[in-house]
């Protein structure tokens, strides 16, 4: 796919998994509701900051394993293309019926205590680096250079995380109640498991 195509099509794919209720939205709604607008906006910073982190990370590597050995990419991309098939399929035959947002007291220190929070909970998250690892290369452009090329998805993804982070905060009680519903976490559910199978489908009936 080109560049444009590669772009366009991870920024659908990123902001449908951004929207995806998990310990991020929990987090920022909670502190938002709880401590106020600014505490939050410092945690989905730090969240937004180990994202590109673990982005940066994974877009390294991946960039010096295609500069190293075309088939071990091919490998990756087919075992990344397997992780997301599995995960879509989970979600799609079992869709949650909750979503917690109680809970969880506040970190000690000041506010840039929240900051750190936000960070330390994508950081120390191996499940973003594996997630990375599986997602990243599905959007690898041709004729771009590996690593540049996915930092850049991996700082879209965080730029679409921070307009997410804003718009949770500035709507935090619609949000939060529409969040405890069953009927709209199933749906999101649904719709991110038919997104990955869409993605692992496209990899599968792709030219080699």
């Amino acid at each position: 796919m080109s560049p444009l195509e590669a772009i366009a099509g991870f920024s659908v794919a990123a902001g449908l998994l951004t929207i995806l209720p998990g310990l991020d939205t929990a987090l920022v709604l909670r502190t938002a509701a709880v401590e106020g607008p600014r505490r939050a906006a410092l945690a989905g910073l730090g969240i937004t900051l180990g994202c590109l982190v673990w982005g940066t990370a994974v877009a390294v590597g991946l960039g010096a394993l295609l500069a190293a050995s075309q088939l071990a990419f091919t490998i990756l991309k087919w075992a990344g293309a397997a992780y997301l098939l599995w995960l879509g399929v989970g979600m799609l035959l079992a869709p949650r019926r909750s979503f917690e947002l109680d809970g969880g007291g506040g970190p000690v220190g000041g506010e840039l205590a929240w900051l750190r929070r936000g960070l330390l909970t994508n950081l120390l998250n191996p499940k973003i680096g594996v997630f990375y690892v599986s997602f990243l290369p599905q959007f690898m452009a041709q004729g771009m250079p590996a690593g540049p090329f996915l930092v850049l998805l991996a700082a879209i993804h965080g730029l679409i995380g921070l307009a997410w982070f804003a718009m949770l905060i500035a709507a935090t009680r619609p949000l939060a109640r529409a969040l405890k519903r069953p009927a709209v976490v199933g749906w999101l559910d649904r719709v991110t498991g038919g997104v990955f199978v869409a993605f692992a489908a496209r990899l599968a009936l792709a030219r080699a």
